[in-house]
């Protein structure tokens, strides 16, 4: 029941009342967007951590700036593509530079806008795996337009706005596919053209591990992001019901990421024979990107098996595309591309339908639950349309800015590090010598 108290004065939000729901609904979504702003915190010690010292200063440097910048494109055009009034079932038209002064139905408009950038910005430094330590600036700020402005909008538009994906049925509650898939592919495009890293590969095709300079950053941004995914998929109930549904939607979210963790240190440790940190932690990300898509619709322990296969899945994964001569240095493509995939298509098996169709309300139940094939090929189809669309999006949008400005820094560069030769500055100066050059077999 909604409880409104008088004022006696007209604001603009109120309308000349207080509905203590609507306000609710408004603090949990903002505290929610607050939690995944900060993620990008997670993605700073994740990203620096797995890379190299000489490039410390750069990665943290970049996220900032772009972050910044998709701020901009967003309010100016990003969100009319993805939830403009005047689109159809393709794309969105409306509400360019957007003013979100008059309260909406359900949230003030404001939140919402600040909620969903959040989720384009996760998305945008998802894609930015496929840069690192080669990417120029530059390539940066441009693609950044064209990610935030078109690629990531229009996939919004399609599985969370007005569009064909939706209109099929579906689910992807928080963005395995809209946010996770989309920036592994647009990842998978600029590691494709920037070609791998100075001493990746040997000349017969084996594999160096270049080692990231610090384990602890590293961790702590996994769980920084751990913590941050509990706004990310809690608050995608975009509200505070009688049921407090975001707190189940937490709870499937715990399971998972536990049962990542486990079963990704399990299943190195068997088969390498060390029980190896780096891919326990890309496991516990890839428990929490598969949950992602279906964190609302599935019982407990569809929640367990879910994350387990993710933790295997990213193992095996992370093989294949070294074995492809594909260079992903902080491991993008599997933690949040094969991870990505599995998860949306784990709601076409375990969608129950006392939670999809009666307490969400989006597609059917899924095979498991006596739901029959169609939502499993809905959530296929999903996959396939978005994964190939922002691949080839990203992939000519790429090719346009190599021509233009081009993508990847000299040899002599990479070499000297990012930190130098893009920002002339280090990371770490502590580490500099009176000649200019970097010590310590990380530098």
């Amino acid at each position: 029941m909604t409880l409104r108290i008088s004022l006696g004065v007209k604001l603009p939000y109120t309308r000349g009342v207080v509905n203590v729901e609507f306000q609710l609904n408004a603090l949990w979504v903002m505290i929610g967007a607050i939690l995944v702003i900060f993620m990008q915190g997670g993605f700073i010690m994740l990203e620096t951590g797995s890379t190299r010292m000489k490039n410390a200063g750069h990665v943290a440097g970049k996220t900032i700036f772009t972050i910044g910048l998709a701020a901009i494109i967003y309010w100016m055009i990003g969100w009319g593509i993805a939830y403009g009034p005047n689109g159809n079932l393709f794309i969105g038209l409306g509400d360019f530079f957007y003013n979100p002064y008059n309260s909406g139905d359900d949230l003030p408009n404001s939140v919402s806008f600040v909620f969903q950038f959040a989720f384009a910005a996760i998305s945008l430094s998802i894609a930015w795996g496929g840069f690192a330590e080669r990417g120029k600036l530059p390539a940066y700020l441009l693609f950044t337009i064209v990610f935030i402005a078109l690629i990531y909008p229009m996939v919004a538009h399609w599985i969370w706005g007005d569009g064909f994906l939706a209109e099929d049925g579906a689910q992807d509650f928080a963005g395995s596919t809209v946010v996770h898939l989309t920036g592994a592919m647009a990842a998978l495009a600029a590691t494709i053209l920037l070609k791998p890293r100075i001493g990746k590969f040997n000349k017969d095709g084996s594999a160096n591990n270049i080692q990231g300079h610090n384990q602890v950053f590293t961790t702590l941004g996994v769980l920084i992001l751990w913590v941050g995914w509990f706004g990310f998929n809690g608050a995608s109930t975009l509200g505070v019901d009688d049921t407090a549904f975001f707190g189940y939607v937490a709870f499937t979210t715990l399971l998972a990421t536990g049962a990542g963790a486990i079963v990704s240190l399990l299943t190195v440790w068997a088969l390498s024979g060390k029980a190896d940190i780096g891919t326990m932690l890309n496991g516990t990300l890839a428990g929490l990107v598969a949950i992602t898509a279906s964190c609302a619709f599935v019982d407990p322990w569809a929640a367990v098996v879910i994350g387990a296969i993710a933790g295997a899945l990213v193992y095996a994964s992370m093989r294949f595309f070294e074995k492809m001569k594909i260079d992903d240095p902080i491991y993008a493509l599997s933690v949040h591309g094969a991870a990505g995939i599995w998860g949306t298509l784990a709601n076409g098996l375990f969608a129950t339908e006392e939670l999809a169709v009666n307490q969400v309300g989006v597609g059917q139940a899924g095979l498991f639950y006596g739901g029959g094939w169609k939502q499993l090929w809905v959530q296929f189809e999903s996959v396939v349309v978005c994964g190939i669309f922002a691949f080839v999006v990203s992939f000519v949008a790429l090719l346009i800015i190599k021509a233009l400005v081009g993508l990847r820094v000299t040899e002599e560069q990479e070499i000297m590090g990012l930190d130098l030769s893009e920002h002339g500055s280090y990371g770490y100066p502590e580490h500099m010598t009176n000649s200019g050059k970097t010590t310590g077999v990380n530098g």
